[in-house]
């Protein structure tokens, strides 16, 4: 069944992650963990990527499909190694960067990962698109006639499903929000193990970040494990991910805590 216009319910799918992802900034803002450095770099660092991605598939995409089809291992690697060597590969040149200028420490490791998820999933999924939306309800629903119906058939042949009902609609706009958690993990995961690498001078880190950018091979295989399998997978994986940077995270903490607790009882006076 579908509506004469966008169903309000996929508001949710950018208001969501627009106020997690919103949220968890303010907080490390409020806990002094996150400088608008760290903000400054993650955003050269995400959109450098996107950029590069966009220009690189604008000159091989058409050739990779067309070569050996959307569902195939060579456009699995293609679309893998694509956020694997850019998105985390940038966040890690930039780290460097970040650290090299006394911008951040180790300390600040976790809101890096939050800060690259926030330009994805709060701004470019979460904002820009908020606006895309909202004016086409808006032109559907208040324009000329001539103008609305151009906007809502262009819907209906593109994006069909934001005209269903709110019982078909609903099961769409949770999986969407689940991508966006997926999505924030991740990003914190390879945020977090970068610093590390960076700030412990520990090449390791890097290499166990850098495969995790693999998990968007699963992209074309989408429709065959089908979406609710894959996004449940892409959610496990993404979680496994976060939950290994944050205790990689805390074993190399514990001596820099204990490091401390001693200077601070060292010079401590009666």
């Amino acid at each position: 069944m579908t509506s004469s216009n966008i169903n309000p319910i996929y508001f949710l799918d950018f208001a969501v992650p627009i106020i997690v992802n919103l949220f968890l900034v303010l907080y490390y803002r409020n806990k002094k963990m996150l400088p608008i450095s760290i903000l400054a770099i993650t955003f050269l660092a995400y959109f450098g990527a996107i950029a590069i991605k966009v220009v690189f598939q604008t000159f091989t995409v058409g050739y990779i499909i067309g070569e050996f089809g959307y569902i195939s291992p060579e456009s699995s690697l293609y679309y893998g190694l694509q956020t694997s060597i850019l998105e985390v590969g940038i966040a890690f040149l930039l780290a460097r960067y970040g650290v090299r200028k006394k911008y951040f420490t180790i300390s600040n490791a976790t809101s890096y990962g939050v800060s690259l998820s926030f330009w994805e999933n709060g701004i470019l999924l979460g904002v820009l698109s908020g606006i895309s939306l909202i004016s086409d309800f808006l032109i559907i629903a208040f324009a000329p006639h001539n103008v609305s119906t151009v906007v809502y058939n262009a819907i209906k042949s593109q994006q069909p499903s934001l005209l269903y009902g709110a019982k078909e609609a609903f099961g769409l706009v949770m999986l969407s929000i689940l991508e966006r958690f997926s999505s924030l993990f991740a990003h914190v995961a390879w945020g977090i193990l970068v610093v590390m690498s960076v700030t412990l001078k520990k090449r390791k880190y890097l290499y166990i970040a850098l495969p995790m950018g693999l998990i968007d091979a699963l992209v074309p295989y989408s429709s065959v494990m089908g979406i609710v399998l894959f996004e449940l997978i892409i959610f496990a994986l993404s979680l496994l991910f976060m939950l290994l940077a944050l205790i990689l995270l805390r074993e190399e903490m514990k001596p820099l805590s204990t490091m401390d607790s001693s200077n601070s009882k060292g010079t401590g006076r009666d």
